[in-house]
């Protein structure tokens, strides 16, 4: 199931997480809001994928991303974050975010420790390198959809 619904396309405004991404993983995430999660696929697998992701109308830049519950830190609401792989100078809260998610890489799961969920983090990253410079996914980077006019949000 996690790969049917895949390329999947989302667009939406990027809003305040729980703010561990940055202060406890060092691994800034992108947020979605409420209303963008509960517009993916209500069977779309948990879990790991990667894919591209464009903030405004800036670069398109090598991301990963989870769906879920994150049962490390036992989330009661299902969440989308987009760890874009690329350093940004500052926040960008409240910008359009545009993701293209081409592939999936593992179920989410719960870990013993921080550590050894920063480590999975950190070979989910060089998972979602790999593949993204594959032809199949790296002709998705170059989509029109990175290049809709702002007013358009379209998730499908």
């Amino acid at each position: 199931a996690a790969m049917r619904h895949l390329p999947y396309f989302c667009r939406g405004k990027v809003v305040k997480g729980f703010g561990r991404g940055s202060r406890e993983l060092g691994i800034p995430t992108a947020n979605f809001s409420e209303q963008v999660v509960e517009s993916f696929p209500s069977d779309i697998s948990t879990g790991i994928y990667y894919g591209w992701a464009c903030v405004g109308n800036g670069d398109v830049h090598k991301m990963v991303l989870s769906i879920g519950w994150n049962p490390f830190y036992k989330n009661i609401k299902k969440s989308v974050e987009t760890h874009i792989i690329h350093t940004f100078k500052e926040d960008f809260y409240g910008e359009i975010l545009s993701i293209v998610i081409t592939g999936y890489i593992r179920p989410e799961k719960n870990f013993d420790s921080l550590e050894a969920l920063i480590s999975a983090i950190q070979e989910d990253i060089e998972e979602a390198k790999r593949q993204l410079d594959l032809p199949e996914h790296l002709k998705l980077k170059e989509d029109n959809f990175f290049h809709l006019p702002e007013g358009e949000i379209v998730n499908h």
